[in-house]
């Protein structure tokens, strides 16, 4: 799909590691915010977006796998944006500010052996600066960049997108790289949770299965004895002006659409984080209470949609421990 306006993305894969990463740019920098609602989280600089710091906008936020290692990627985009004289001016120098957080895929089936303590920087680093060298206007949704080797429950994750016009024409985009504890269908069907809230057959067209499955509320997660290999991890991008505090509230709601497309969603073995990027480009403001309410209330659906299209088109790989999707219900992704 396309990307946000003002704003590209851009992927990095490792298929060896199974791994990867990936970079949200705005064109300018952006007033940003964050929320983590997961009790496992592995972040970089998150501390920088309370509203009460000094620093109001940043230059990129990046996603990644690999856990600890993973945070390395962020180096990378720090460097690209060095390279082009971009960041918060201190003195005589400019220092980018790149914000992210990783997911915990080390045990996907990937060859982690290149994560050795000489090269685990080099190995997330150099997909962090490839990942802002390959960023776009376009955006590849499935197993790409820091969703490469993300899981589920039950089937394999992936990075999702979608997006939703409000009614004033300011627009909300959400992004989630998807690698949750729980699983993201009902029962053992293929329908996934957030059907009620999808658009245009986005993720299949299933709807809602008539009667729900007996099974629905049963809590299905990865095995006990791998508690790490999880956290899913959301972007949400609005074109209107928000100060950080609104921003911030944002980020809060929207952590709502993590539990309407994912059970169980933000337990102790998950990270989830959810940032806002605010560019401000249509030249609108909050809204005062109602615009703020309605823009919450579609960055709650909107990252439901994208987590349910992460999922839906997610591919196979060697090694997988899970299913995809297509692999398990035989059905095709939508272009």
């Amino acid at each position: 799909m396309q990307s946000f306006p003002g704003l590209k993305v851009g992927h990095a894969t490792n298929a060896k590691l199974k791994s990867g990463a990936t970079a949200f740019l705005p064109d300018a920098p952006a007033v940003a915010a964050v929320h983590v609602a997961g009790a496992a989280p592995a972040s970089r600089e998150t501390d920088l977006l309370r509203p009460e710091n000094t620093v109001e906008r940043v230059d990129a936020v990046v996603f990644s796998g690999g856990s600890v290692f993973g945070l390395a990627a962020a180096d990378g985009a720090a460097e690209w944006l060095a390279e082009r004289g971009r960041g918060f001016v201190a003195g005589s120098v400019r220092v980018p500010i790149v914000v992210g957080a990783s997911l915990f895929d080390l045990t996907n089936g990937g060859d982690k052996s290149i994560l050795v303590p000489s090269s685990a920087r080099s190995a997330y680093h150099a997909l962090g600066l490839a990942a802002c060298h390959a960023a776009d206007d376009a955006v590849a949704m499935g197993s790409v960049g820091a969703a490469t080797g993300a899981t589920t429950a039950d089937l394999k994750g992936g990075f999702g997108a979608a997006e939703t016009m409000l009614d004033d024409g300011s627009r909300v985009t959400a992004f989630a790289a998807v690698n949750a504890v729980g699983r993201v269908t009902l029962g053992d069907t293929p329908h996934f949770r957030a059907a009620p809230y999808e658009k245009d057959g986005e993720f299949g067209g299933l709807g809602l299965p008539s009667p729900l499955p007996a099974e629905a509320d049963a809590v299905v997660t990865k095995s006990l004895g791998e508690p790490q290999t999880n956290t899913t991890l959301a972007v949400i991008a609005t074109d209107r002006a928000l100060t950080r505090a609104e921003a911030k509230g944002v980020a809060i709601a929207a952590h709502d659409g993590l539990a309407l497309a994912i059970f169980p969603a933000h337990t102790p073995f998950d990270g989830d984080a959810v940032f806002v990027l605010a560019t401000g480009t249509s030249g609108a403001d909050s809204g005062g209470p109602d615009g703020l309410t309605a823009l919450c209330a579609a960055a709650t659906t909107t990252l439901a949609r994208a987590v349910a299209r992460g999922v839906y088109a997610a591919v196979a790989a060697p090694g997988d421990p899970v299913p995809t999707w297509r692999r398990r219900y035989g059905a095709a992704p939508r272009p």
